[in-house]
């Protein structure tokens, strides 16, 4: 609590002239002594008035005196704020060479994050960005960080092999210990007690039977040689080793349960955790403890895709750093769809259990076959809030029994029904369907009656029905069991023709999985209602030429 005394004195400079430099270098001063242990000991009004002064500077007229007193309030912040820390364990660093600067337009949400950690508002950290985009480095920062504000703690890194253990201790060591870096000006009292190249530990301050950082591999020396203490970290990067290890449910069993006994067993009650990686599947280590920790208020979980809903790079870093958006597009075109949605748009997927694998299935260029067809559609109605309105139109050559569907357009949007109800009525009227079924529960009656009167506005008329989903049988359930159905007698359109929506239909419909949880499944719900209008719920389907259509 700020003294009466005090506030007084903070409220008389903030009625002098905050423009000038000796104003905010009398708050600097207000805010050492606000924050002194001896004194108010209230260190978030002290750095409440330092992010002012810190905010307050830049709208200045530049000078020499202004810029110190600028770097003198982001030290006074940095053993208490990490990004303060960040900015100024870099401050003597070329702008070019510096690592948080260029990045900080993507990695601010996730020092903010690692801050919550520290402050304890979480206790589990999970976050998931693609390959070789500063993750491991920033969480290092985070570890020296951390280091110098308790010294006496006991915390742990590990990798998923020696060489990466390796890596971490000799970046941590040159953070704390390089002139290139202002760590002794952060923290003063702080010194290296002890080292060792072999055992990968560094030791702060007073001599410790466990040491203040110890990194190891997985198949490292853990029991009896690593400890960490309440209050401490256990950071685990990069527990899955390759592609390979990803693909074998043992194996990614067998690196879980070391995990566990391995890692976590040597914890103390009250201890953090720390845990960043490359996702590959649902199945790894992450996307394990996601689900274990789900609904925890306690535990978070940030994931950051390479490209965003723009398709416009996340990682496209200051000074040239980092990956464009062409980077990633050309990656994208070159990788398999699975491994490119879990590696870099950090959607995970289990392999095994795809129901609609992307490379089963049967696609066209485009040109429908000769002869007459039945055209239908089938809406699964959504109401925004993460789920898509989904509607494939379908035309069916040949028997109703075994005959090809064609797929040439496909509605697949998460808007309200404002945005929906305008496309919907467009695409009936261009693909002209004999029949158009809608899922009525959750008021899709009402949305079909809507578009049936739109399209009458319009001078359209066709066969719109719509029934309530049985509940007899499962959502997923009813997908595995016309999915051999809809792989055998679908045909797509090849991925150069598809419209935007038509590939995020596709992209659903590809990462679907029978093992574990699926976030939304809007696209094979859509194929199977289709799939069922055509197997059952044709007979009353006048069948008409392609000219007649107007195709």
């Amino acid at each position: 609590m700020v003294s009466a005394q005090n506030k007084a004195v903070v409220d008389a400079i903030k009625r002098s002239d905050l423009n000038s430099y000796k104003a905010l270098s009398d708050l600097l001063d207000m805010a050492k002594v606000i924050a002194d242990p001896e004194g108010d000991h209230d260190l978030a009004y002290a750095l409440k008035l330092t992010n002012f002064i810190k905010r307050k500077i830049p709208t200045l007229p530049s000078s020499i005196v202004l810029n110190q007193l600028y770097w003198q309030a982001m030290k006074f912040e940095a053993p208490h704020r990490f990004e303060s820390f960040l900015l100024y364990m870099e401050k003597n660093r070329s702008p070019k060479k510096r690592f948080y600067q260029p990045r900080a337009k993507t990695l601010h949400v996730v020092v903010e994050d690692l801050q919550d950690l520290e402050d304890g508002l979480i206790e589990f950290y999970g976050l998931s960005l693609p390959p070789r985009v500063g993750k491991s480095t920033v969480c290092i920062f985070f570890l020296a960080w951390c280091a110098g504000r308790h010294p006496d703690l006991h915390n742990a890194m590990g990798g998923h092999s020696g060489i990466l253990a390796k890596g971490f201790y000799k970046e941590f060591l040159n953070l704390i210990t390089s002139p290139e870096y202002t760590y002794n000006e952060i923290f003063p009292n702080v010194t290296l007690e002890s080292k060792s190249s072999d055992e990968y530990t560094v030791n702060l301050n007073d001599p410790d039977r466990f040491a203040t950082l110890t990194c190891r591999g997985i198949d490292g020396t853990w029991t009896g040689a690593v400890d960490i203490s309440a209050g401490g970290y256990l950071y685990v990067d990069d527990l899955i080793r390759d592609r390979t290890e990803s693909l074998s449910p043992i194996r990614l069993e067998n690196r879980y349960q070391d995990y566990l006994n391995v890692m976590v067993d040597r914890k103390n009650d009250g201890a953090k955790e720390l845990m960043v990686g490359t996702r590959w599947c649902v199945a790894d280590p992450l996307g394990r403890n996601e689900e274990k920790f789900k609904g925890n208020p306690k535990a978070r979980f940030r994931k950051i895709p390479a490209l965003n809903e723009k398709d416009e790079s996340n990682f496209d870093y200051d000074y040239g750093l980092g990956f464009s958006t062409e980077y990633y597009k050309n990656l994208r075109d070159r990788l398999d769809k699975n491994e490119w949605m879990a590696k870099y748009q950090q959607r995970p997927f289990v392999r095994e259990g795809l129901i609609f694998p992307i490379d089963e299935l049967e696609y066209y260029n485009g040109v429908l076959p000769d002869g007459d067809c039945l055209t239908a559609a089938a809406c699964d109605v959504a109401w925004g809030g993460g789920d898509s309105l989904s509607m494939p139109f379908g035309k069916l050559f040949g028997s109703a029994d075994d005959g090809p569907i064609y797929i040439p357009d496909w509605i697949f949007n998460k808007g309200d029904k404002y945005v929906t109800k305008p496309l919907v009525v467009a695409k009936t009227m261009q693909q002209k369907p004999n029949m158009v079924r809608f899922e009525a529960n959750n008021g899709g009656d009402e949305y079909a009656e809507d578009i049936d009167r739109l399209l009458r506005e319009q001078g359209f008329k066709t066969n719109i029905s719509w029934a309530k989903a049985s509940n007899q049988v499962g959502k997923m359930a009813k997908i595995i069991q016309y999915a051999p159905d809809i792989k055998r007698r679908f045909r797509f359109l090849k991925p150069e023709l598809q419209s935007d929506e038509y590939k995020d239909a596709m992209e659903e419909l590809g990462m679907l999985t029978q093992v574990g949880k699926n976030e939304h499944e809007d696209s094979a719900d859509g194929l199977v209602q289709l799939f069922q209008l055509f197997d059952g719920g044709m007979n009353q389907i006048e069948i008409l030429s392609r000219a007649e259509l107007g195709i």
